[in-house]
């Protein structure tokens, strides 16, 4: 039987670690309308946190077509995490390439940061990407 590593398995101080959350929430009047997914992640990003990691967050909202569209945009759900979190929350304004790379590179231990959502790419829902292998983290987890 393979046995599963978890974020209490691996050594993250100091290190850029990429997390896939589930932060497909309903928004609701430019908020969020219920943050019950939001506050799942949050044992985990505290855990990651206090074990002195740069986290960096990713997720699709919804089901845009065609590419970016600025109602699907997480940046809502970062400013909501940073509520949460109660401390600042960085915000890329795409997932992938130069924009995250370079967000990723200057985040720090104990800062967060949302990518943009993953669905502003069509390689997403093929699951073609290989986020561990984008040379922006030491770890990557599946929340």
């Amino acid at each position: 039987m393979f046995s599963k590593k978890t974020v209490k398995d691996i050594d993250v101080k100091g290190k850029k670690v990429l997390v896939r959350v589930d932060f497909n929430v309903p928004l609701k009047d430019n908020g969020i309308g219920d943050d019950t997914r939001i506050r799942a992640a949050l044992p985990t990003i505290e855990y990651l946190l206090k074990q002195g990691a740069a986290v960096i967050l990713c997720s699709h909202l919804g089901r845009p077509k065609g590419g970016p569209d600025p109602k699907f945009s997480l940046k809502p759900v970062a400013d909501y995490l940073a509520g949460l979190l109660k401390k600042p929350v960085a915000f890329a304004t795409d997932c992938i390439g130069p924009v995250a790379e370079k967000a990723a590179k200057a985040l720090k231990p104990g800062e967060v940061l949302v990518l943009e959502n993953t669905r502003f790419h069509p390689e997403e829902e093929k699951m073609t990407w290989g986020w561990q292998t984008t040379g922006i983290t030491g770890g990557y987890f599946r929340e």
